[in-house]
């Protein structure tokens, strides 16, 4: 097959698994902390105090009991869930810190979110997804998982993440702090398998826009077909430009939102979009069983990405995101698979005739309300950031 998109900004030796959230992605998770030796480092946005945070804080202090220097970032706002377990946490050796927006109380929030999902053992091996935790996320016996992926690597990508995680550690939290440095002996070159991984960051306060430019480039060089399945898709003008002109070019477009969401107004503006992106000549679906919270993404049979980036303002501009790109046919021919059989089973087509059907004047004017609101919010909880000096 012809390559269509740059091989540059990635590295080589990898192995990857697609992770699929629930039952599924704990599992590799739990044993990930297991497998850990010398370091592991946990950054997440949300930890609960429930069944499923309480188990995995459970496996973190055994690996801290068995001398494994452990460490966990999470969101100042949305993990204060956790705060009951700290004192534990930290008298088991576990060092916890917290990424603090500029304001917070128990009902407010204001500032930058610590939104990536990340998990990195001794450097050589790393879980990367849109999964927190918490029960939400996980399979129990009265409630299914909310449908989310994660990427399972191996190799140089895991240790570049190493270095991510440490350095962020290392700037977080109030007040004099210490600073900790590993000189891992990193397992990378041991890898053989050629697969090729680009670690992509946003964060837009720091300049890092990798993320977005990832998805403007592979929407420029696509050929054939672009799959994007998001929680939230809201993109923005540019995003929606490139879009569109992908399409304008014959690359055929699918797009999988969620038919349930956990927030109900980001839902209707999320609708207010359908109009254009029939208009444009996409196939839309909502995906039906559960809560869609995952954001993933592939191309042409060749490149694919998954993490905690969502094709809206609020990850582009007020938040610290994290996704894996894989540039490898194998791994984005199973993610194009996977997504077309979700949409057999568990998708409705969304069509013209049934926006007209649907959504009636008033309804349309609710979603377009929803839109400008949501675009504020985004606004508001943002404006007051300016990017750092080069």
């Amino acid at each position: 097959m012809e390559k269509s998109f740059p091989q540059v900004g990635y590295t080589i030796h990898n192995r990857v698994q697609l992770i699929r959230g629930g039952k599924e992605y704990f599992s590799h998770l739990t044993e990930l902390i297991r497998s850990a030796r010398q370091s592991f480092h946990l950054q997440i946005y949300i930890i609960d105090g429930d069944e499923t945070g309480r188990e995995i804080l459970g496996e973190l202090m055994a690996a801290a009991a068995r001398g494994v220097a452990v460490f966990v970032l999470a969101d100042g706002y949305a993990s204060q869930g956790v705060t009951k377990q700290l004192s534990e946490l930290k008298a088991s050796g576990v060092k916890f810190r917290w990424f603090e927006p500029l304001l917070r109380s128990k009902h407010f929030y204001f500032g930058r979110r610590l939104h990536h999902k990340v998990a990195v053992a001794d450097g050589s091996r790393a879980l990367v997804g849109g999964i927190n935790l918490s029960n939400r996320y996980n399979d129990l016996s009265d409630q299914p998982a909310w449908l989310d992926w994660a990427i399972l690597t191996e190799g140089q990508a895991a240790g570049k993440l190493f270095f991510i995680c440490q350095d962020l550690w290392n700037k977080s939290g109030w007040g004099k702090k210490k600073s900790e440095r590993f000189n891992l002996k990193l397992s990378a070159a041991n890898i053989p398998d050629k697969c090729l991984v680009g670690v992509r960051r946003e964060d837009w306060v720091r300049r890092r826009i990798e993320i977005s430019s990832s998805y403007l480039k592979m929407l420029s060089h696509a050929t054939r077909d672009v799959y994007m399945m998001s929680s939230y898709f809201l993109p923005g003008r540019i995003m929606r430009r490139s879009i569109a002109a992908a399409a304008a070019r014959g690359v055929r477009i699918t797009v999988i939102t969620a038919g349930k969401s956990d927030i109900h107004m980001a839902k209707h503006a999320e609708r207010y979009l359908y109009r254009w992106m029939i208009r444009k000549k996409m196939r839309l679906y909502e995906y039906q069983p559960k809560v869609l919270h995952g954001k993933i993404s592939c191309a042409d049979g060749q490149w694919a990405t998954t993490g905690s980036y969502n094709l809206n303002f609020l990850s582009a501009y007020a938040s610290i995101e994290l996704n894996l790109e894989v540039l490898d046919e194998e791994f984005a021919a199973s993610v194009r698979e996977q997504l077309e059989e979700i949409i057999r089973q568990d998708c409705v087509r969304i069509t013209e005739d049934d926006l007209v059907k649907h959504y009636p004047w008033y309804v349309r004017f609710w979603q377009r309300i929803s839109y400008d609101l949501i675009r504020f919010a985004f606004y508001l909880f943002t404006f007051y950031f300016k990017q750092d000096r080069k």
